[in-house]
């Protein structure tokens, strides 16, 4: 599908995706949809790509749903597109458990991991867009909102299972039931964005923390790190520390091993080769 509302580039072994209707503050579509999806299978098939990062064009992240969008909705009660726009989207990634695969969940099996750097306006769709981001890195006075309950919408997508899981149950629910807006540096203090940077550094800071990780760390690592992560959130101690230790088992068979190894000897960076799922 040609690319019409999202832009891709790729750099340093980054993958950069660019939400594109700056004119709507990146509101959401279904065109959108599958063009996100599409993008990040691609970041995600890519040896050479080893980080993935989502933000958006001009002043906005993603302001939620397209309003022209949720008119449609309330005269058909059918959500989609026309054409291409309604073929099943493509959901990449390798599942870390088949209960995670659904609209934006599946964004926690892809072997990359994915930054959002949230320049503007998070709402709704936008929002669960970011929970749903491994790393969040936010610009300072960006506002963030739920919103679902002043749309008489439910919590959409499975962020209702993410949201206490990044600021606790007490905020999530303050954050869900009010949908009142907060800002960077409020989101930042209850742990749902990791740093808050002034709005000319955050892609300038998101990049370089990116390509740092994409060069210092082990590809095989960070698959290994990140389905460790969250699968073990839905299994006892016992099962994720027997895993721990088969993988470490595994992993001193690897070339990442042995060059991580090298590397710490003779005092100087690591040279990975491409990730081997």
């Amino acid at each position: 599908m040609e690319r019409r509302v999202t832009t891709y580039e790729v750099d340093g072994g980054v993958a950069v995706v660019t939400l594109q209707r700056p004119d709507r503050l990146n509101a959401w579509t279904r065109r959108m949809e599958f063009e996100y999806r599409e993008a990040l299978a691609e970041a995600d098939a890519d040896p050479d790509v080893r980080v993935a990062i989502v933000t958006g064009a001009g002043r906005g992240f993603c302001a939620g749903a397209d309003t022209d969008a949720l008119g449609g909705i309330v005269e058909t009660g059918e959500y989609g597109g026309s054409g291409d726009e309604r073929q099943p989207l493509p959901t990449p990634g390798h599942g870390v458990r088949a209960d995670y695969d659904h609209g934006f969940s599946y964004a926690y099996g892809l072997q990359k991991p994915l930054i959002a750097a949230i320049n503007g306006p998070a709402a709704g769709v936008g929002f669960v867009l970011a929970c749903f981001a491994d790393i969040r890195f936010a610009a300072s006075g960006a506002k963030l909102t739920t919103s679902f309950g002043r749309l008489g919408l439910p919590a959409e997508h499975g962020v209702s299972w993410a949201l206490p899981r990044l600021v606790g149950m007490a905020r999530a629910a303050d954050l869900l039931f009010s949908s009142r807006v907060i800002l960077a540096d409020e989101a930042e203090r209850i742990g749902l964005v990791n740093a808050v940077l002034p709005a000319d550094e955050l892609l300038p800071h998101t990049l370089a923390y990116a390509k740092r990780m994409a060069t210092e760390i082990s590809p095989w690592s960070l698959l290994t790190l990140k389905r460790q992560l969250y699968a073990d959130q839905l299994r006892p101690l016992d099962e994720a520390a027997r895993d721990a230790e088969s993988l470490m088992m595994e992993s001193f068979g690897t070339p990442d091993f042995k060059e991580g190894v090298a590397a710490l000897r003779d005092k100087r960076p690591p040279s990975f080769g491409n990730l081997r799922s």
